[in-house]
């Protein structure tokens, strides 16, 4: 699938010129969740372990398809040998962060056979009358494969602690339950890249200003979203726990400052590229007599 091109101008001042000397800083280390984070210190504006501006950074994500279909392949090939590796990609982030346009220019730009896109949003009764990662397992990547979460178990922890929609003393068991549930999945051999995209209130206004002077942006307002607004504090304050008790050595988070929505994209492309570079998966050997099969078929011209 190809890219969607943007028409709406960069609104990137200052931006750092694209003649400066490439940062050589992997995005996994920029951009990783370490011990005394504070979620207030991050420059939602800023570009770790990038140093250019828009125009070099959509060149960049462009740049690194090819690399990225070469990768996402391997992956795939070893899933359909036999392998069992796979890979789980979770976007976190508050309303107009940028989480769409990560599906449709990251996830987007890899081979569809080879990714499965969850959405979720609130669960259904049936859903709530199991636990809570009861609908998440179902959604889980098999072998080969690479699946991509549109929120998460993590709101679990967010909206319902925003909210008051369980007893705090509820969901503040999750965090070592959430834990113990992504550890067993990298014991099952699957990579797992938990991303939050940082927007500041300052931007997460002007685009929902935006949708609200654009007749073809309407579709994508939801009132609902100026309600969760006004909660903006309390988010903050869920987001911070989320990192100081589930960023894992073995299941790290990944904060992307996501007011440009070009280094955004960049940025997770990056992450994504750097965890299955990781995976080091050569193509899977052949389980068959390849000089044989080469006689046999041109037998039949």
């Amino acid at each position: 699938m190809g890219k969607k091109s943007s028409k709406k101008k960069s609104k990137d001042k200052g931006s750092q010129k694209a003649t400066q000397k490439p940062s050589t800083t992997p995005f996994s280390d920029a951009l990783r969740v370490g011990e005394g984070f504070r979620l207030s210190d991050v420059d939602t504006r800023a570009t770790p372990a990038f140093v250019g501006d828009k125009v070099a950074g959509e060149e960049a994500l462009a740049a690194a398809d090819a690399e990225m279909d070469d990768l996402q392949e391997r992956l795939f090939a070893h899933g359909r040998s036999g392998g069992t590796e796979k890979l789980l990609l979770v976007i976190q982030g508050l309303d107009t962060s940028g989480k769409g346009g990560i599906m449709r220019h990251v996830v987007g730009s890899v081979d569809p056979q080879g990714t499965e896109i969850t959405a979720f949003k609130a669960p259904t009764k049936e859903e709530l009358a199991h636990p809570f990662l009861w609908r998440i397992r179902k959604a889980l990547p098999g072998p080969g494969m690479i699946g991509v979460f549109d929120r998460s178990h993590y709101e679990d922890v967010l909206i319902v602690r925003v909210h008051d929609l369980v007893e705090p003393a509820v969901w503040g068991r999750r965090y070592s339950t959430i834990n113990e549930f992504e550890q067993g999945l990298v014991e099952d051999d699957t990579t797992v890249i938990k991303v939050m995209m940082h927007i500041s209130k300052d931007e997460q206004g002007e685009r929902l200003a935006e949708r609200l002077d654009n007749p073809e942006k309407f579709w994508k307002y939801n009132p609902g979203d100026v309600d969760e607004r006004m909660h903006w504090d309390d988010y903050m304050e869920a987001y911070q726990a989320i990192m100081d008790k589930t960023s894992t050595k073995s299941a790290p988070w990944f904060v992307v400052p996501a007011d440009r929505k070009w280094y955004a994209r960049l940025a997770v492309q990056q992450l994504l590229r750097e965890h299955l570079r990781a995976l080091d998966l050569q193509w899977p050997e052949a389980d068959f007599d390849v000089e044989a099969e080469k006689k046999r078929l041109a037998e039949t011209r």
